[in-house]
C-alpha cells in the first residue's frame, strides 16, 4: 500500500512539473538545449527596421516562458536570434514579432508568433541548425495576432 502511495505521489509530481522549468529551479538540471531563427521583415514591400523580435521557449502549465534571446531588425529588416536553456523535456521555441506596420496611431504594438519545429532544437548551448523564417510581410493581419503594450522599444 505504501508503494502505491509513493507511485501516486511521483505521478502527481511529474504532472505538476510537465512544462515546468524545473532545471532552473534546481540550478540547471535537465538537458541544455538551444534554438535559433533568422529572417527578414518587410512592411509594404520595404525593409522593416528596428522591429523587436524575441526568441522564447514556450513553457506550458504554471511555468513562465523562458526568454532565449531578443533583438531588433537591422536597416534591411534582417534579424538572427540564438539562445539556450535547460529543461527535462524538449524545449518549444517560438519567435515573437512586435511591430507597428500599417498600425496608424493605435495603442500598443501588433504581435504574432511563429512556432519553430522540434527538428531545429539542438543539444548544447549553440544551435546546430538555424530555422529560416524567410521573408515576412507585416502589412497583412497574421493568424493569432494580438496587441502587446509591454514590449515597446
Amino acid at each position: 500500500m505504501r508503494e502505491i502511495g509513493l507511485n501516486i505521489f511521483l505521478i502527481s509530481f511529474l504532472q505538476f512539473c510537465d512544462g515546468f522549468n524545473v532545471g532552473s529551479l534546481f540550478g540547471g538540471l535537465g538537458t541544455t538545449q538551444s534554438a535559433g531563427v533568422r529572417g527578414i521583415l518587410m512592411c509594404d514591400g520595404k525593409p522593416a527596421s528596428r522591429v523587436k523580435v524575441k526568441l522564447w521557449d514556450d513553457d506550458r502549465g504554471i511555468d513562465m516562458d523562458d526568454l532565449l534571446d531578443s533583438g531588433t531588425t537591422d536597416a534591411q529588416g534582417h534579424f538572427e536570434l540564438k539562445g539556450y536553456t535547460s529543461e527535462f523535456t524538449t524545449i518549444d521555441p517560438k519567435l515573437n514579432i512586435y511591430h507597428d506596420c500599417n498600425d496608424g496611431i493605435k495603442p500598443c504594438q501588433r504581435k504574432f508568433n511563429i512556432e519553430i519545429p522540434d527538428s531545429y532544437v539542438s543539444e548544447g548551448q549553440i544551435p546546430e541548425k538555424i530555422y529560416n523564417a524567410g521573408t515576412i510581410e507585416l502589412s497583412g493581419r497574421m493568424s493569432g495576432e494580438t496587441r502587446d503594450c509591454l514590449n515597446r522599444m
